[in-house]
């Protein structure tokens, strides 16, 4: 029968690590297929969004969302919400950088206000933030951006994350 989903998918990251997203990709398929033949959803969920990294590693960003919404879909049948925050916090990257700024909204919202009702990684919560502090400022919201960019910034402090802290300084000065 061969590997197993998870098996799969720690050979898809490792391509992937290695510069092989095609391979990576193929990896993320046959992970899918496997997972769903044997009925686990986490792996099947992991796969998916591992998968629609990859999609956007080669420049399918379309292909991405699908991956990436399958993803959601199945983890909102399971009882892991950091797994779901993260997952929605990509759909509303995804959604930024295709200029779908409108449907960009939902997914950091929702993304936000799972990372605020549980106990979640400081960085977690800070890339969640630094997307919709974005999303704030290319719709022309200057002041909710800046308190963003503010939290943002604490929060890459205290986790030592030096591109965050600078990238949120600079984001600030810009703002004025």
């Amino acid at each position: 029968m061969g590997l197993e989903p998870h098996g799969r998918i720690a050979l898809g990251r490792l391509a992937g690590q290695e510069g092989r997203p095609h391979e990576a990709a193929r990896h993320f398929r046959d992970a899918i297929d496997s997972a769903r033949a044997c009925g686990d959803a986490p792996a099947l969920a992991a796969a998916l969004a591992a998968f629609g990294k990859a999609e956007r590693d080669l420049g399918r960003s379309g292909a991405a969302l699908e991956r990436y919404e399958a993803a959601a879909a199945v983890l909102r049948t399971l009882a892991e919400p950091l797994r779901l925050a993260h997952v929605v916090r990509h759909l509303g990257d995804i959604r930024v950088e295709r200029g779908e700024l409108d449907e960009a909204w939902r997914p950091y919202e929702e993304a936000l206000a799972i990372y605020r009702s549980v106990a979640s990684p400081a960085l977690e919560l800070a890339n969640a933030l630094r997307g919709y502090a974005i999303l704030h400022e290319l719709t022309g919201r200057t002041e909710p951006a800046r308190e963003l960019w503010i939290e943002a910034r604490r929060l890459y402090e205290m986790e030592r994350v030096q591109a965050g802290v600078d990238e949120a300084e600079q984001r600030l000065a810009t703002l004025g």
